[in-house]
Order: structure tokens, then C-alpha cells, then sequence
């Protein structure tokens, strides 16, 4: 009985021995078989650029303000009852154009009371001429003394002066009469009116409406006085046509919805002192503003380029990634993947332009950054980007150039 309950156990444990000895191999050839599906992977496809050059110049950026190239307050110069207002306000009006009317009554009868005064006056004189006159002939006869012909004298001097002034006040009169209607000193576009019809007006009231000239349109600046004065060492006396410096740099703005305003502009002023509080001096820049589009009073960014240029590489922004240590790309070498930390300069439209660490004919990612890694091995595909909007495309070959990539930024 023993020996047939151990023939029992023994044959159970090889039988156990068997099934392990089979799991431990089909467990093996398992993970023989993954290994060898993970060898045959294909590496990960990513969108590539290959890094071009463009002719850059030194370039600066300043916080501006604009301001009206011309700007009056129309104000009332006679008191009197506000009858009409003669435009639409936020409209264009004409040099000239009469803008709003005081009521002329009482200056219309200043007038007429003084062109009678004149009138008087002038009788009075011509009667004092011929009373000299008549006066000049009988003295020669010893007909009156010399004490009366020169009273004769006297009076007319004083009738002839008393015409003077009533001709003067007449004009005063006729000027007054004059600014019941307020006119624009130039053309441009004027603002809301302060007072409405009815009010009562005069040389003590507020301002009636504003018109501002937005075509031109200035851009004031400040630049630091360091800057200010390399710029002149360097450059020397700057030409002038009409009055307008012509500097050695390119003039643009970026307006606040930063989209860069299609106008260039010229330097018109510099001021002659500098600001002592701040250290810097105030310069402007003159811009067309042909559609009205930009305001008195908007914060834009004024940008300097100067005109003599060197190349340098341009980086699409999708590109670049950012860590502690900086700004990073990755870039392609033999089919690997490598980080490499890039100093970058200014941004122009959907491009970076690079100070340092990459040159031209590098190929960077552009898509797929989220599959790779430094050292692992991916298939490059080479697109395009267009510099103005960022847009990435297809191209046709691996030269890594395409024929819709904007050239010129």
C-alpha cells in the first residue's frame, strides 16, 4: 500500500516538473517573439525644415505714442447764444468750412452803430479841413489872430483822429461780427461738440469740439542718450529734403492688435535737449495715414532697422521649445535626434531669427516633437513654411526648398 501511494506522488511530480519545464519555454519564446516585433518597428516619421538665411539689419524696439501731425481747439472767441452746428460729428471737413454759428444779432448792430459813428466822424473832419482852409486864406489878411488859426489847426488833427479810431472800432466791430462764425483752421476731422444748440457761449467756456490732421500721423519716442549719440557719431549729419531727415534706418510700427502697419516712416524731429529726469531724448517719426486707421493717442511699438544688413538663420516658431535652461530645438544629424539650446533675436511675423546656435542648411523638427527624443532614429519629411503666417506644407522633394515659401518677410 505504501509503495503505491509513493509510485503515486512520484508520478505527479514529474508531471508538475513537465508543465513548469513547457510555461517557462512558451514564456520565453514569448518575449523572444517581442523583442523581435520591437526590432522591426519602423522609426517614426516627423515633419522637418531645413534652416534658410535672410538678409537682416540691426534692429530696436521702442514703446510710442501717436500724435495729431496737427491739432486745434476751436474755442468761441464772442459770447452769444449757440444757433447752429454745421457738420457731423467724427467727420472730414474742409479748411475754411464754417463749423458753428453764434448768434449775430448784437454784433450785427454793433456794426451798423459804428459804420454811422464813422460816418459822423468823417463829416466832422472834412468840415474842420475846409474851416482851415477858409481860415488859412483870411489870416493872410490879418483877419483872425494867429491864436484862432491855430485852433482851426488843432481841430482838424482831432477830427481826423476821431476818424482813425471810429475806423477801428468799426473793424473791431466787424471782426467780432466775424467769429459768430467758427470755422476750421485746416482740414482733418473733428471730434464731438461740448455744447449743444440753445447754450450760451463765450471767450470763458470750455472747449467747443476738437479737429485733429491724421494724414500725416507723428509717432513720438524716447531713446536713451547713449544710443543717441553712437547713432550720430556713427552716422554723422544725416540729408534733408524738405526739412525731412533721411536716417540710415527702416521705420515701422506694430500696432496693438500686433499686426505690423503696411506704411514705412521717416524721422521728421529730434528735440535739442535731453530729458535730464530720464536720460533719453524725445524723437519722431512721421507716418501716411491715408485710410484714417490709426488714432491720436494709441501705444504702438516703433521699429528701427538699419539699412546695412548681414544674413542670418531663421527658425519657424513651431519649432522652438522652451526648458529651464532656455530655448531649444531639436535638430536631425544622419537620421538621429539631438537637442540644441539657440540664442534667438527679435520675432518677425512666424519666424525667430537666430543669434547663435544654428546654421544655414540644419534641419529642425517641425512636427512630431511629441514622438522623439535626443538619440532615437526617425524618418525625416521635409516641409515648408510660410514665413508670413506659419503655415506648414508639403513639398515635392527632399531639397528642403519650396517654391510657395515667401522670401521676402
Amino acid at each position: 500500500m505504501l509503495q503505491t501511494i509513493i509510485q503515486t506522488h512520484f508520478k505527479i511530480g514529474l508531471s508538475l516538473t513537465k508543465i513548469l519545464t513547457i510555461s517557462l519555454f512558451a514564456v520565453l519564446l514569448s518575449a523572444c517573439g517581442k523583442t523581435e516585433v520591437a526590432q522591426q518597428a519602423p522609426p517614426p516619421a516627423v515633419s522637418v525644415y531645413k534652416i534658410k538665411t535672410q538678409e537682416i539689419g540691426k534692429y530696436r524696439e521702442f514703446v510710442a505714442r501717436t500724435v495729431a501731425s496737427k491739432e486745434a481747439n476751436l474755442r468761441a472767441r464772442v459770447e452769444g447764444e449757440l444757433l447752429t452746428r454745421l457738420f457731423r460729428e467724427g467727420a472730414n471737413v474742409e479748411a475754411g468750412q464754417v463749423l458753428l454759428k453764434i448768434d449775430p444779432a448784437e454784433y450785427i448792430a454793433s456794426v451798423a452803430a459804428k459804420k454811422a459813428d464813422l460816418t459822423s466822424k468823417i463829416a466832422g473832419a472834412n468840415g474842420a479841413v475846409r474851416d482851415l482852409k477858409r481860415g488859412r486864406e483870411i489870416a493872410a489878411n490879418g483877419f483872425i489872430s494867429q491864436s484862432d488859426l491855430d485852433k482851426l489847426i488843432t481841430k482838424e488833427a482831432q477830427t481826423k483822429a476821431a476818424v482813425r479810431v471810429a475806423n477801428a472800432a468799426l473793424e473791431k466791430a466787424e471782426l467780432n461780427l466775424s467769429y459768430t462764425n467758427i470755422t476750421a483752421p485746416f482740414a482733418g476731422r473733428i471730434g464731438k461738440v461740448n455744447y449743444n444748440v440753445g447754450n450760451v457761449i463765450g471767450p470763458t467756456s470750455d472747449v467747443l469740439a476738437t479737429l485733429t490732421l491724421t494724414n500725416p500721423i507723428n509717432v513720438s519716442f524716447q531713446i536713451e542718450e547713449s544710443l543717441y549719440i553712437s547713432y550720430l557719431q556713427e552716422n554723422g549729419q544725416e540729408q534733408q529734403t524738405n526739412g525731412i531727415t533721411k536716417p540710415r534706418v527702416n521705420i515701422s510700427i506694430r500696432l496693438p492688435n500686433n499686426s505690423l502697419y503696411p506704411e514705412p516712416g521717416v524721422l521728421d524731429f529730434s528735440d535739442t535737449k535731453i530729458d535730464q529726469s530720464m536720460g533719453t531724448v524725445e524723437l519722431r517719426a512721421l507716418f501716411d495715414n491715408p485710410n484714417g486707421i490709426i488714432l491720436p493717442g494709441l501705444f504702438v511699438t516703433l521699429i528701427l532697422e538699419s539699412q546695412a544688413k548681414e544674413k542670418m538663420s531663421l527658425v519657424p516658431q513651431a519649432a522652438v521649445q522652451e526648458n529651464q535652461q532656455g530655448k531649444f530645438v531639436l535638430v536631425i544629424k544622419d537620421n538621429k535626434v539631438s537637442q540644441r539650446h539657440v540664442v534667438l533675436g527679435r520675432r518677425i511675423n512666424a519666424m525667430w531669427v537666430v543669434d547663435s546656435g544654428l546654421n544655414l542648411g540644419e534641419e529642425v523638427v517641425i512636427e512630431g516633437l511629441q514622438k522623439v527624443r535626443s538619440g532615437v532614429e526617425v524618418k525625416s519629411v521635409y516641409k515648408a513654411v510660410d514665413y508670413l503666417t506659419g503655415t506648414i506644407s508639403e513639398i515635392t522633394d527632399n531639397s528642403g526648398n519650396a517654391a510657395d515659401e515667401r522670401a521676402n518677410l
